[in-house]
């Protein structure tokens, strides 16, 4: 079994180190950081297939290095920020996150969510995924594989995160049908919905960005207001 090596940012030692001591009995190998630079220093050394990203740091904050990792890389990244505003996790998301945990968190809820996005991102491999009988759809000019997490849009190659793909495999598998954000969510992210959040229109509106929606007369994802988002085939 490959490896899985995790990055920690966060200028606070006493928590990157709480953060190693669980994903480390979790077998996962982790290399710590106390700033953005030291980060995207490491992220240039090693193989990374995730990073937990603190916000609030001296220098490049989080969110600017979110985005810098965005310049080059689709890997999870879920930022770490005691900030719990909806605006907070939005900008957070909008930046490129994948996911967002509020401070002060519970260390085992936080490897919950570390494996739900490495399950998204590992599944990569062709092999993991039997739950899928056809893992290519064509959908008028656009062509989604799920073997090797390929999107072209008028044989544009679309680069999506894990999390951006999966949202837009589970609308394209099901043409046609209108999903609410909370079964997406709950599909996607594989966990319940307790309070209104707007995660899951933070990851469509910046997964429309990509797809250039906004240049299109015919929308590829459709808004049923008060409703959901569904595919037309």
């Amino acid at each position: 079994m490959q490896q899985i090596n995790i990055l920690v940012v966060d200028d606070e030692k006493e928590i990157a180190e709480l953060v190693e001591i669980y994903l480390v009995s979790d077998g996962y190998k982790v290399f710590k950081a106390y700033n953005a630079e030291e980060g995207l220093q490491i992220l240039s050394q090693e193989e990374i297939h995730l990073v937990l990203l603190d916000v609030m740091m001296p220098g490049m904050n989080g969110l600017e290095m979110c985005r810098k990792i965005r310049e080059s890389s689709n890997i999870p990244v879920i930022m770490l920020s005691a900030k719990s505003e909806d605006l907070d996790k939005i900008v957070g998301l909008t930046g490129g996150a994948d996911d967002y945990v509020t401070k002060p968190f519970n260390p085992l809820e936080l490897t919950a969510r570390v494996k739900s996005q490495l399950r998204r991102y590992t599944q990569l491999n062709p092999n993991a995924g039997p739950n899928y009988v056809n893992n290519e759809i064509h959908i008028r000019n656009m062509l989604i594989n799920k073997d090797n997490h390929k999107v072209l849009i008028d044989d544009e190659d679309i680069k999506l995160t894990p999390i951006e793909f999966d949202i837009l495999f589970l609308l394209a598998s099901h043409p046609g049908k209108v999903f609410s954000t909370d079964e997406i969510f709950e599909k996607v992210w594989n966990e319940k919905v307790y309070e209104a959040n707007n995660t899951v229109m933070v990851h469509i509106r910046r997964l429309r960005g990509k797809m250039k929606e906004d240049q299109r007369e015919d929308k590829i994802i459709t808004t049923v207001w008060g409703v959901g988002y569904k595919i037309e085939k």
